[in-house]
Order: C-alpha cells, then structure tokens, then sequence
C-alpha cells in the first residue's frame, strides 16, 4: 500500500502544476507584440526617445484599442470588474515602475458604476536602467517581456490574456510610438498640493474640502475617482459646492466597505468641450470609519475586515495604497482556519482516508508508541501537504493562472488517476490482492521498519481527497490567504492542516482512547473487509464528477478502465500457470478494449463547458448576469458549486431543494443562476475572488441597492428564510 500510495498521491497533488507550468512555457514561446481577440487588439509598445543605456527611462506600455461597447478597467474598477495586471520579465539591472494610469470614464450599468476605458487607451509604464544593466550576448538590444491578463465586458465580462515580447535597440532612439506616449502622459492628472484637502467623516458620508485647485477649475462641476476601492459608493453622484477657492462634495460610504484608509488619493476630472482636465489630491482622513455591517453568517465584509478581498490582492498593481494586515486581523484568520480544519474532519470527502486509519488504530490498540508515532507522521503529512498545495497554488496565481482551492479536481486525469487509486485500495481492503505481492521483498521489508512513513503518506492522501471541500469557517481564511504575504498566507494553510489532523493527533497521544478499542483478533479481518465499502463508495463519487466534467462517454470509459484494471490486479495475484494464463489473456483484452474505448479516453480529458443550465428554475451564470438582473430591479440568488464538492451536493438534495424554502424564495421573485466550477473557470475565480472566497460552496443573495449577503458552506433553510426577510 506504501508504494501505490505515494506515487498517485503524488500525481493527484501535483499533475495539475505540470500542465499549468508547461501552459506558461508554451505561452512564452508565441509572445508577440500583438494580441488580438474578437474584443481587444492589444499591442506592447515602447518609446525611448534618448536610447537606452544607465540612468536612462525607458517607456514600455500595453495600448489596449477595444470593439465598439467593450470596456476594460482602472486601477479602481468600481462596483464590479478588474483592473488589467501587468506582470512584466526584465533582464536585471531593469526595473519596471508603477503603471501611469490614465484619467477612466465613468461607465454605468442600472444602479451601478464601474471605472474603466473605451475605445483606445495606452497604460504606459516607466523602465529605470540601472548602472548595473549589461547588455546580453549579441548586446544590441533590451529584451523586454510580458503577461498581461484584462477583464473586457459588454454586457458580458470575458477574462482575456497574452504574452508578449519586444526587442528596443540600445544604439538608436525609439519614436515610433512618441504620439500615443506623449498624449497618454500629457493626459495624466496634474498634482495638487499636499496638505490643503481633508476628508471628514460623518457617519455614513465622507465630506471632501478640496483646495489648491486652478482658478479655471473654479465654479466647475467635477466628477471625482477614488483610487482606493471599495470605500466610497461609486454610482453616487456627490453633492458639491464651491466656497470660493475650496471644492466641497459629500459622499456616502460604500455598504461593502473594506478599506479604512488614512490617506484617501482621488483624481477630479473638469469637462468641457470634449476636453478633459484632471488632478491628483491627496486628502487626509479625519474621524472614525464607522463599523462594517456584516450581513449573513459569513460575509464578504468579514473577510475584508481581516484584509483586502482576494481578487483585489491577486490584481492590484504595485501603486494600490498598501494595507495593514494587522497581526490581530491574522490571529482571527489563523483561528478560522484551525476550527475549519476541524470541521473537514466531518466531511464525507475525508470517510474514506479516516476508515483507512481507524482500521490502523484498531490494529495497534495495545502499542501506545506506536500509536504516537503514527499520529505524529499522519499529523506532519496532513500539515506539509496543505502547506505544498496552498504554496503551489499561490505560485501559480502569481504567474498568472486563475486558480482556487480544490483546482486538482478541476482535472478529469487527477480525477481519473484518484478513483483509479481507490479502487486499488478498496481490492486491497476486499482482500482480493496484497501490495506485497507486486513490490520486492526488499520494499516490503522497509515499510514494515518504517510504518511511519505509510502513515505519513496516508496523510498526503488525505488532503488530496478532502481539500477541495470548504468547511465552515475555512471560506473566508482561504479566500483571504490568497491575499495575504506569502509567509502570512502559508501560515493560514498550515492552520487547517493542523485543524484536520488535530482530532487524530489528540486521540493517538492519549491512552484512554486506546483503552476504549478491542484487542486485535481474527474479526479485524471482516473490518478490513467492511472498510472497503468507503473506498468503492468513494469510486463512485469520483466517476459521476467525471461524467458531470466529460460526459456519460467519459465516465463510460473510465468504468471500463476500472473493470479491465481489476480484472489485470487479480490475475496477478494468483499463483502458477493460472496466473501467467489469466493475465495474459487479461493484458490482451484489456489492450483490445483501450483501443475500442480509446477515442471516448481521449474525449474525457479535453477541455468542456460546464456552464449548462440546470433546469427551468436554474439559469447558467455568467459574467454580468448579475449586474443585468439587478438593473431590471430583481433580487438574485447565485449557487457557486462544483460537481467534486461533497458538501455543494447535499446542500443541493436538501435546503436547495426544500418546497417551502423554494416558494418563500419565488414569492421574492429571486433570479436563480448556478455557477458550476467543476471544471477550471477563470471567471468563476475572479468573482469568488471578489467576495473574498477561493472556494466552493459559496451562496450568495443580491438585492438591488444592496451589500451582498454571503451565507454559511453548511446552508440551513432557517438561515436563508432570515436573509430573504431582510430584503
């Protein structure tokens, strides 16, 4: 069990990262300098007007030119959206500065408001060379690369991204693109002097007495920009005045507040004649930011009061005002996280392993060091395997890929690879085969003097299986986590791995519990037997998320591949010429039937859309649906699920499906919309990302007007009969 244990283990963690990591290499092997789509041309461009070489600036820029009724985001995107991210690779002794964001549009849709572009718009970005930069071999250019990833919406919001490369002569100027440049940055916001603005706070308004505008500005209605996000209502229009040189404007305070700034920076922008006019202030906060109202058992708010959502930290460039992650704010983080890991442990992803270890457990009642030991080794694979996967996924957000908690089981093979690896496991409880049988007898020897690192092995498997469940309390400190510093974030991973295997580890360090087992004897074999029913159960499950990821074909196939795999196990656990027969016999059918199902195999690995309606009641979610429900002035109910989500299925056959509940809900007149994650969707990432979530279950209730209620993992008819009265 040792060695089979390991290896797939390992695959079920780790294949996704292969595929992302290789998806990253081919990228950059087709950058260009321009990226097209049916939406956006973007093209990187550069102007360098007095040659590179040290101490010199060096502007580099995306210039985004979108179709009609498209738009992208500012740094701010306002009540929904994305700011574009720039994640740039410079040969050292460069260094790339913050993006020069231009003066955004106010775009609005029914109640709300966004910030962002239309039509063309250039983000330019200032090179530094340093002193240290040396040219590389051929010494003729500057090597200049980038990913770039932008949210564009119409009606609907769609994820785009490219790769990008650009070569600027060292030994020349660089003007070809001097027109875009220049007026980009003649365009940018004019400073205002520090130290003659303020914002007061009362109550629920922020009262802004701005001064050191330009007398041409004076008597000018101004529409302001708040570059902090989430601070200020962003469809409101301020109430403003002017008392001789000082602009005056009262603002509400956003209801989904997650910033308490102390400095607030806002761009005021004067229109007149198809010219627009801008400046920069920065006004110092003066008061107490009133306390945010969390709504629901689990809010995003709450999340945000521990730091800033994930999506805004995963996408915010260099220049956001930096935040406070206050070591009270990740106590609270860390303890959320400690409690959900608990909570896992009630999870039906996790029976199966706990059967596995309860069996363990009752083989060595009387071995109370044995019992330390592994507990110890189990608790130490449970916490490393968290951590791993909470830093593999980190990692690769950062370079780009949109990606959330449970991602391996976004993957048809890791879910192939695990049912393949239970089905292995339930024949090897059933007594059909022996692990030892099939490894040399130099093997077996190590893991009988070394049962530890079975148990430790056992705890890799463990988190493999049961991650992609989101227990209560574990929502908001993931979603958080992602956000967070690296060192913070890993801090929160490990909590849960320490909560999961807390249980366990408390049991084996006391010798009461050891007391309570029955000694060994001949009925551990009819345990061991009965324990392999949790192991095909599990099968079970794998193979529907199949079929609801690749079709009825693909869990087809991977049924059929079970059945021949099992039938090849046994064959050669048998002894003999029985054995050489049967398995040969059973290798041949075995490779006829792969050829037969082999276009169905092929099938079940390729890339589907998950995105089906579920019925009448239930309408596929998609970017900006909500937003476009809304402004028709309907309240939503939105189920964020997965096929592979334990927990999203008896919500599902239970309080979702609860007649009364469904008729209070229609009585509201809600909009049902269901966005199912079983398979990677990096829109679907990006709006949990924004509600402070990196997971599923996640239910959330939209009312027109209103801050988003966002309910518990563990849904009860009772919690949601009690949002829908405060609508």
């Amino acid at each position: 069990m040792l060695r089979a244990t390991f290896f797939v283990a390992l695959y079920g963690l780790f294949a996704p990262a292969f595929a992302q990591f290789s998806s990253q290499t081919g990228d950059q092997a087709v950058a260009k300098t321009v990226v097209t789509s049916e939406r956006v041309r973007a093209e990187l461009m550069a102007w360098a007007p007095d040659g590179v070489g040290p101490g010199k600036t060096v502007w580099v820029g995306l210039q985004l030119a979108h179709q009609p009724e498209w738009h992208t985001y500012w740094k701010n995107s306002g009540d929904s959206g994305l700011p574009t991210v720039l994640d740039w690779k410079l040969p050292a002794g460069v260094t790339a500065g913050e993006i020069a964001w231009p003066v955004p549009q106010k775009i609005r849709i029914g109640d709300l408001a966004n910030y962002g572009y239309e039509g063309t718009v250039l983000l330019p970005v200032p090179l530094t060379i340093g002193s240290d930069f040396k040219p590389g071999i051929l010494g003729d250019d500057l090597a200049v690369q980038l990913k770039a990833a932008w949210l564009v919406c119409r009606k609907e919001c769609i994820p785009e991204e490219g790769a990008f490369a650009l070569r600027i002569p060292l030994k020349s100027s660089t003007a070809l693109n001097a027109a875009a440049f220049d007026a980009a940055l003649k365009a940018q916001p004019a400073a205002v002097a520090a130290g003659v603005s303020k914002v007061e706070i009362a109550g629920k308004l922020l009262k802004l007495s701005v001064g050191g505008l330009p007398a041409s500005a004076q008597g000018r209605q101004l529409t302001l920009f708040a570059e902090t996000p989430e601070v200020i209502e962003t469809a409101a229009t301020p109430k403003q005045t002017w008392q001789g040189a000082v602009w005056t404007a009262e603002l509400p305070i956003s209801g989904q507040r997650s910033n308490s700034p102390a400095v607030m920076p806002l761009v005021l922008v004067s229109e007149s004649d198809a010219t627009r006019t801008a400046w920069r202030v920065e006004a110092a906060v003066q008061g107490n930011w009133p306390a945010v109202e969390v709504g629901g058992a689990v809010s995003p708010e709450l999340a945000a009061a521990l730091g800033r959502s994930a999506s805004q930290n995963a996408n915010m460039q260099a220049n956001a005002p930096a935040q406070d992650h206050s070591w009270a704010g990740l106590a609270l983080a860390l303890l959320s996280a400690l409690l959900g890991g608990m909570i896992l442990n009630l999870m039906p992803c996790v029976f199966p392993v706990l059967a596995i270890k309860l069996l363990g457990f009752a083989q060595h009642a009387d071995d109370r060091r044995g019992h330390r030991v592994d507990g110890l080794a189990y608790s130490a694979g449970v916490v490393l395997s968290f951590v791993a996967l909470g830093a593999l996924m980190l990692a690769l957000r950062a370079g780009g890929e949109a990606l959330g908690w449970g991602f391996q089981l976004q993957s048809p093979a890791v879910v192939a690879g695990l049912a393949l690896l239970f089905t292995l496991l339930g024949l090897n409880l059933a007594g059909v085969f022996e692990f030892g049988q099939f490894v040399p007898s130099r093997l077996a020897a190590l893991e009988a003097r070394h049962p530890a690192v079975d148990a430790l092995l056992s705890g890799v498997l463990a988190v493999a299986i049961a991650s992609p469940c989101t227990a209560p309390f574990m929502g908001a400190s993931l979603g958080l986590a992602v956000g967070l510093p690296a060192a913070q974030a890993l801090l929160v991973f490990g909590a849960v791995g320490v909560g999961m295997a807390l249980p366990y580890l408390a049991a084996s360090m006391l010798p009461a519990v050891a007391r309570l087992l029955p000694r060994p004897g001949i009925w551990m074999n009819t345990l061991r037997r009965f324990m392999a029913f949790p192991m095909f159960a599990t099968v079970a499950w794998l193979v529907w998320v199949l079929g609801q990821q690749s079709g009825i074909d693909g869990a087809g196939a991977m049924l059929a591949l079970l059945v021949a795999a099992s039938s090849v196990v046994w064959a050669f656990s048998l002894a003999g010429r029985t054995r050489a027969v049967l398995a040969t016999v059973l290798i041949a059918v075995s490779a006829l039937l792969m050829l037969t199902i082999g276009p169905n195999i092929t099938k079940m690995l390729e890339p589907a859309n998950t995105q089906a309606a579920a019925g009448a009641r239930w309408q596929a979610w998609e970017p900006g649906r909500v937003e476009q429900v809304l402004a028709q002035g309907q309240p939503v109910f939105v189920d964020f699920t997965a096929a592979w989500c334990v927990t999203c299925q008896y919500n599902k056959k239970t309080t979702l499906a609860n007649p009364g509940l469904l008729a209070a809900m229609d009585a509201k007149k809600l909009a049902f919309l269901r966005a199912d994650w079983t398979r990677r969707d990096p829109a679907i990432t990006a709006a949990l990302g924004q509600l402070g979530r990196n997971g599923v279950p996640v239910y959330v209730l939209y009312a027109p007007g209103k801050a988003p209620v966002v309910l518990s993992e563990v849904l009860t008819v009772d919690e949601v009969q009690a949002a829908l009265q405060r609508l």
